[in-house]
């Protein structure tokens, strides 16, 4: 595999698929558009599994970890220790990711890319030990580059993994102390805006903390500039070992064809890298919803994505794309299970 990979076009769309779809909802019984964004939603995803009427049964969920080593900077208010209590909490079943995965049946796999505690081996954990968290990027990149093309291919081989099990749909999730901080500095980077008007409480700062956090990130943010020409570059100096990760699987997944349903803001800051480092891949991701960080609303402008929740979430871990797969799963059911007028009898109104 090439260390380029993620520069190949992604799978393009069967838009056959999708205008059959399109011309199936029409025939429903139902005014036309009455069922609104789920009509779309149904239409998309025929488009992405190149069939009338698609399905959504087995969704694969990959939360990938990792530590930062910005917060050295005193950026969050809970110390680092949590990032891997978490991981043991993911694997024992008592997180919210966890609770989720077991409700809609989902795989749940669990990748720490780094903490910067020694953990145990967890059974159900892939530790792919990439360092003790990133760098402080208040300082030097945060990932040298061998770093970040691991992370990058640790998204992709979640998402083979994902396509080798029949998955459907996939949601990536993260877990990471500092990551909204780390996040907020790829979105300054990739939209050019200051980080006054981006940064957010994360886990809970007031807002003598906010403000500490967005000097953090305009200081890293002065001192690597110069080297952020490139989206790829902007994630490896200020990114996350997690945030690379996602990147790479929102990139494998329009890649395979399989659709990613985009959690929130660290997530979609992901995405948004990974539509910078590949338009192309654009047309695979879905997002799921809206999330407080008051950066998340610019990010996905910027994607031109109009989520589907809007539930004041911001606990990550893919929680919120996970709420969100049930409304899939509905759009499908009612895209192939509705009847048409002909059907039922019905009289449809005149041509």
């Amino acid at each position: 595999m090439s260390p380029y990979w993620w520069q190949a076009p992604s799978r393009p769309l069967d838009h056959a698929a999708g205008e059959a779809a399109q011309a199936r909802q029409a025939q429903l019984t139902k005014p036309r558009g009455a069922l609104g964004r789920l009509e779309t939603l149904a239409i998309d995803l025929a488009a992405m599994q190149g069939c009338e009427r698609p399905r959504l049964d087995r969704c694969h969920i990959a939360v990938f970890a990792g530590d930062h080593g910005v917060v050295a900077e005193g950026i969050s208010a809970y110390p680092q220790a949590v990032t891997g209590e978490m991981l043991r909490n993911f694997v024992r079943g008592g997180a919210a990711i966890s609770v989720l995965a077991r409700s809609l049946g989902a795989t749940l796999e669990v990748v720490d890319l780094g903490t910067a505690l020694a953990l145990e081996p967890l059974v159900g954990v892939r530790h792919l030990g990439l360092g003790r968290g990133t760098a402080n990027f208040a300082r030097t990149a945060a990932m040298d580059p061998e770093q970040w093309a691991a992370a990058l291919q640790a998204g992709r081989d979640a998402v083979l993994r994902a396509r080798a099990e029949g998955a459907q749909v996939f949601v990536g999730g993260e877990m990471g102390i500092g990551n909204t901080t780390a996040a907020s500095a790829l979105a300054c980077a990739l939209l050019q805006r200051p980080a006054a008007e981006l940064v957010g409480p994360g886990t809970g700062l007031d807002g003598a903390g906010v403000a500490h956090k967005a000097a953090v990130i305009e200081r890293a943010l002065a001192l690597h500039r110069p080297a952020c020409a490139s989206a790829a570059e902007a994630l490896r100096h200020v990114g996350g070992f997690e945030i690379a990760a996602l990147t790479g699987a929102y990139l494998a997944c329009a890649q395979e064809g399989l659709p990613a349903l985009v959690d929130g803001f660290i997530c979609s800051v992901a995405a948004l890298c990974a539509e910078r480092m590949n338009p192309s891949c654009r047309d695979w991701l879905l997002f799921a919803h809206q999330g407080a960080e008051p950066g998340h609303r610019a990010v996905l402008a910027a994607l031109d994505a109009e989520p589907l929740l809007a539930l004041g979430l911001r606990l990550g871990e893919g929680s919120g794309a996970a709420l969100a797969v049930p409304l899939l799963r509905l759009a499908c059911d009612l895209h192939g299970g509705m009847a048409t007028f002909a059907e039922a009898a019905v009289s449809d109104r005149p041509a």
